[in-house]
């Protein structure tokens, strides 16, 4: 099954400006696929993936065997396992300064990979790269995708006991091996604990101290597990609106797995029988909605807006001076109560929408539609 990405035509963008040019995301999420796709677009190309020893020893006198490659575009996979190349290519963009030299793909935030943001200052171009969203494999495919969640191998899987199967070998990659290569230390078992913590409080309000306690740790430990998790691509942290309105506003921020597959299967959800049973349901389809609209406005300011009276609305989004709101709700029949609209009020979108699991948008009130993710996300950059 060919599933075009959509960020395909904005990596040709940023090869033609940057000397080099980074695709991020999150193990097995399609960077490969999509770099190797593009690659053989273009007129010279040359792929080395740098978790084989073959292609790691053809490196050992980067420089020279990298200039002898000059009329190429190299691409390095998995560039974190070989963090000192970035000075390499730093100068060998100085020499020429021309765009579309590199292109790096990589496992870890570029907070994680703190060397190619500094040596490579205004070198590189970043480009994100998330699992499948809805816009990409159709509405038609939403109970699917949310369900199994976004990554390529577990969607396509032929059936749902084989998208469990790797999503479960996923996880334990992630934690036996992705996690100590990136020279982090801490126990797969202590980590797995935290992420599973995670998943039974996904969407809810972050209690640092609460988690803490639950675990037997220190909240300064609790904040680098998770700061580990986010970095890797595998939580987000939703922080609260600071609108200038003279309410009381909460602080504490929302914590949300971004793939719903590996949701269900920490918390061993294996089906909608067994989702509709769970207390979780109504915040995996908010987590679900949140990653849709994350993965197709990259550049826009999420947020979440709730104050202590109960005004509430579950995603805000700033982007080119222009205000969102997006209430999520699990259900093809949404009612909206009176919180929103008490905090619709409060800060005064510009647009309003309730994201629902719905085949195609109808009107709710003069001010609202209900739409299904994707349609959203065609308005946003409409």
């Amino acid at each position: 099954m060919n599933i075009n990405r959509k960020i395909q035509t904005k990596v040709s963008e940023y090869a033609r400006y940057f000397p080099v040019t980074a695709i991020l995301g999150p193990r097995q999420c399609g960077k490969t696929t999509l770099a190797k796709t593009w690659l053989a677009e273009q007129p010279a190309s040359h792929y080395l993936d740098l978790e084989l020893p073959s292609d790691v020893a053809r490196l050992a006198e980067p420089e020279d065997y990298l200039r002898r490659h000059r009329d190429h575009i190299v691409c390095l996979d998995e560039i974190q396992r070989v963090p000192e190349l970035f000075r390499v290519l730093r100068g060998l963009c100085d020499e020429t300064g021309s765009p579309g030299q590199f292109m790096v793909l990589g496992s870890a935030s570029p907070d994680l990979l703190q060397q190619s943001s500094e040596t490579l200052a205004g070198r590189i171009g970043f480009i994100e790269l998330a699992p499948f969203v809805e816009e990409e494999i159709g509405v038609e495919n939403q109970s699917r995708l949310w369900l199994r969640g976004g990554f390529p191998r577990s969607y396509l899987a032929p059936s749902d006991g084989m998208s469990r199967a790797w999503l479960d070998s996923f996880i334990q990659t992630f934690l036996e091996r992705d996690i100590p290569q990136l020279g982090i230390r801490v126990p797969a078992i202590t980590l797995r604990q935290f992420w599973e913590m995670c998943a039974h409080l996904h969407g809810d309000l972050w209690n640092h101290a609460k988690v803490a306690s639950s675990l037997g740790v220190t909240g300064k430990t609790v904040g680098h597990y998770l700061r580990i998790l986010e970095q890797a691509y595998m939580v987000r942290r939703l922080s609260p609106c600071a609108a200038n309105v003279k309410k009381r506003l909460v602080k504490s921020p929302r914590v949300y797995l971004r793939d719903t597959g590996i949701l269900h299967r920490l918390l061993r959800l294996d089906s909608f029988d067994d989702l509709d049973g769970h207390p979780v349901r109504g915040n995996s389809w908010e987590g679900y909605v949140i990653e849709q609209i994350a993965a197709a406005v990259p550049d826009a300011e999420l947020s979440f807006y709730r104050t202590s009276a109960g005004a509430e609305i579950d995603l805000l989004i700033r982007r080119r001076n222009k205000l969102v709101a997006v209430e999520i709700k699990a259900s093809s029949s949404p009612r909206l109560e009176r919180g929103f609209w008490s905090a619709q009020d409060d800060v005064q979108p510009d647009q309003s929408w309730v994201a629902a699991p719905v085949g195609a948008p109808f009107a709710l009130s003069e001010t609202v539609t209900v739409a299904p993710p994707a349609v959203i996300c065609n308005a946003l950059n409409s």
